[in-house]
């Protein structure tokens, strides 16, 4: 018999169209999640695909996975924050990020500039604004003048959850934070981590995980692969965090190989062990035995990053009757 996972949560992600993150969610409603993320990077809008999720499954948190923080000003996200939270009946989860420098730069032509400061600010900001009381905010990087939303929000105090990669993001998560969202964090750094940073305060802990299930296991392989080596390749913060924990061998060659031939075969310089300590991956059973480490790490709340193999459909069904099945 499987054990029944305490929490889990699944992210519905870009590599998804809107009508099958929304077929997806459907799915779900006939089971137990925790909590539905939706990513934001340069393709679906989050506010908006929240709001439609929301419909689509009831009883289930929703979150922003994430909202990145130079995009969209501190107040605008206060108000898509209550927004979503009225139309989700209270159920909003708010993730914060900074995003990457390409992102923000280059397709939001904003300057990527005191990212701790200014996520600090902003949670600061978005908290006041959600008590729904005029404010009146003079910080280093922003001034507001007596603002306060024309709605009320069902909740003053929606849970912010900050994304983080670089440690003095992770203090500041454990500072502000009402939870952290990890990704791509080796197995045994991000026990390390979390050990360190619970003792200093409890938060609720969550790791977005790449997640590639099949029964035909070379195939889910590659998939897994080719997903860690996408990252690599154009995730610049990614790569250096890498190579500073366990593999900067392998990140220096799988890069190298991007800047010569693009994406088409540098995902083969992904090795097992990358694999095994970044990903889920392999036939279901398989899957269960790796998520069960990622728990044993300290994780809350493990977040199954959908990556599909095959057929949309089919790879859902698989994945969510494998994690989710018991929960019915």
């Amino acid at each position: 018999m499987k054990k029944k996972l305490m929490r889990l949560a699944y992210s519905l992600g870009s590599v998804l169209t809107v009508k099958q993150v929304l077929d997806c969610a459907v799915k779900l409603s006939n089971y137990n999640p925790d909590t539905v993320w939706i990513p934001e990077t340069w393709g679906m809008e989050n506010f908006s695909m929240l709001s439609a999720v929301s419909q689509k499954i009831k009883n289930v948190k929703i979150g922003s996975s994430i909202i990145n923080i130079y995009s969209r000003s501190p107040s605008l996200i206060a108000m898509g924050a209550a927004t979503v939270d009225t139309i989700s009946e209270g159920r909003l989860v708010l993730g914060l990020g900074t995003s990457s420098i390409p992102i923000v730069e280059d397709f939001h032509g904003s300057k990527f500039e005191n990212p701790l400061l200014r996520m600090k600010e902003y949670v600061e900001i978005v908290r006041q604004v959600l008590t729904g009381k005029p404010i009146n905010f003079n910080g280093q990087i922003f001034s507001l003048k007596n603002f306060s939303l024309l709605i009320k929000p069902p909740r003053k105090n929606i849970p912010i959850y900050l994304a983080c990669v670089n440690q003095k993001m992770v203090e500041l998560s454990w500072q502000i934070g009402d939870g952290v969202i990890f990704y791509l964090r080796p197995l045994k750094e991000l026990k390390n981590t979390i050990k360190k940073m619970q003792q200093k305060r409890k938060i609720d802990v969550t790791c977005q995980i790449i997640t590639c299930m099949s029964d035909d296991v070379e195939k889910a392989i590659i998939h897994a692969k080719k997903t860690i080596a996408f990252y690599v390749s154009v995730g610049k913060i990614y790569r250096k965090f890498l190579a500073k924990n366990e593999f900067q061998k392998e990140t220096e060659e799988i890069h190298n190989e991007y800047m010569k031939s693009g994406l088409k075969s540098n995902y083969q310089l992904v090795t097992n062990s990358m694999l095994d300590a970044l990903t889920i991956y392999g036939t279901p059973d398989e899957c269960l035995k790796k998520l069960r480490k990622f728990e044993q790490a300290g994780v809350n709340l493990p977040i199954i990053q959908f990556n599909p193999v095959g057929n949309v459909d089919d790879s859902f069904d698989l994945l969510i009757s494998t994690f989710s099945g018991d929960t019915r």
